[in-house]
C-alpha cells in the first residue's frame, strides 16, 4: 500500500516525522518491523527525518526479544519512543487489563535510556473511579523521577462498545465528578510544572525543545498522510480522507473515503485545534465583533489562548466559537 499512495507526496518530497502507532508495532517481530522500514524507504523520500517515533508496550520492551526490538529500532533511526504507561499503581494496571506491570514499565524505560535514547515519551491516564489522589500524585512522582522529555496524560473516557461502557449501563461503574477529574488534571499541571515541563497542549507537557513535531503538526493543519487501515490523511487545505477500517479490504486496495471541507468547517478546524495549544490562535481567525472573555491576548503577538487554569474546560469553551452553515 505504500506505493500506492506514495503519489500523495511530490516526487522525492522530504518526509519531515513519521509516526508508527495508533495501535501497538512493538508487538511485531524485530524483522517485520524492518521490512516495513525497508518498504517505506523505497517508496518516500526518508532522508531528511527531523523526528521518528514508535509507540511501544512496556512489556515487549522488557520481555526476552525487547533488546531485539530496540536494536531494530535503532536501525531504522527511530530518534523518538512513546510508552504506553497509563499507571505507576500495580491495582489500576490490572483493572486496565494491561499486560504489563509498573515494573516492567520502569524497566522497559530503563533499557531504552541505556539504549540512547534521548527523546522519551509516556503516557498517563486519570479521571477514573478508583483512583485516589494520593495514588494519582505517586504516579505522577514515578513519572518525574523517571524523567521522560515527554509526557501525556488523557482523561479517561468510554468507548460506546468497551467493556466499560457495559459496566456502566449495568450500573457496576460509575464515573469520577467533574470536580474530582479537574482536581486530578490541576495536580497533574502543578506536578510537571514543577518539574520543569512545559505544557503546550491540552494533554501534553514536555522538557523544552522536546514537544512532539508530529502531533504539533496536525493542530497546526499541516498536510499528513495515513498508512494502514482506518488511518486518515489531510492535505492541508480542504481535503480529509480516510482509509477503510477492515484489513482485509485495506489489502485489496479499496479507495480512501474523502470529505470536502467548507469555509465553515475550515474556521471550526481552526478553532478547535488551535485553542487547545498554548500558542493558541491569531487574533484575525477569531470573530471580532464577539466578546472574548475566556481567553488571554498576547498583545506582542497579537493572538488569544485559552489560559492553562481553564484548560480542563477547554471544550466549553471553544463551543462559544464554533459556527453553524445556517
Amino acid at each position: 500500500m505504500a506505493e500506492r499512495r506514495g503519489e500523495c507526496f511530490p516526487e522525492n518530497e522530504p518526509v519531515r516525522t513519521l509516526y508508527i502507532g495508533g495501535g501497538t508495532p512493538s508487538v511485531l517481530p524485530a524483522e517485520v518491523f524492518s521490512d516495513i522500514i525497508e518498504d517505506l524507504r523505497k517508496n518516500f523520500n526518508l532522508s531528511s527525518l527531523e523526528e521518528f517515533t514508535v509507540e511501544v508496550n512496556p512489556d515487549d520492551i522488557a520481555s526476552d526479544t525487547g533488546l531485539s526490538l530496540i536494536e531494530a529500532y535503532k536501525n531504522a533511526g527511530v530518534n523518538r519512543i512513546s510508552m504506553g504507561v497509563q499507571s505507576f499503581i500495580p491495582r489500576h494496571l490490572r483493572w486496565m487489563n494491561r499486560r504489563h506491570t509498573a515494573r516492567q514499565a520502569v524497566e522497559a524505560f530503563n533499557r531504552l535510556r541505556e539504549a540512547g535514547f534521548c527523546n522519551i515519551s509516556i503516557d498517563l491516564i486519570f479521571g477514573f473511579a478508583s483512583l485516589m489522589a494520593e495514588e494519582w500524585s505517586e504516579t505522577l512522582n514515578c513519572a518525574v523521577r523517571l524523567a521522560p522529555e515527554h509526557i501525556s496524560s488523557y482523561q479517561m473516557s468510554i468507548d460506546s462498545e468497551s467493556a466499560l461502557a457495559e459496566m456502566v449501563a449495568a450500573e457496576k461503574y460509575r464515573e469520577p465528578s467533574d470536580e474530582i477529574c479537574a482536581e486530578q488534571y490541576s495536580l497533574l499541571q502543578k506536578t510537571l510544572s514543577e518539574a520543569g515541563y512545559r505544557q503546550y497542549e491540552i494533554s501534553s507537557f514536555a522538557k523544552p525543545g522536546f514537544e512532539s513535531k508530529h502531533n504539533s503538526s496536525y493542530w497546526a493543519r499541516e498536510p499528513y498522510l495515513g498508512l494502514g487501515a482506518a488511518a486518515h490523511s489531510f492535505d492541508g487545505d480542504r481535503i480529509r480522507s480516510w482509509n477503510v477500517s477492515s484489513v482485509e479490504e485495506y489489502c485489496k486496495g479499496t479507495a480512501p473515503e474523502r470529505e470536502v471541507l467548507s469555509d465553515t468547517d475550515i474556521y471550526n478546524e481552526k478553532v478547535m485545534l488551535g485553542l487547545r495549544t498554548a500558542e493558541g490562535l491569531p487574533a484575525s481567525i477569531l470573530p471580532s465583533d464577539k466578546a472574548i472573555k475566556s481567553l488571554v491576548y498576547d498583545s506582542d503577538r497579537d493572538r488569544f489562548a485559552i489560559p492553562p487554569e481553564k484548560f480542563f474546560i477547554c471544550d466549553s469553551i471553544i463551543e462559544e466559537f464554533i459556527q453553524t452553515d445556517d
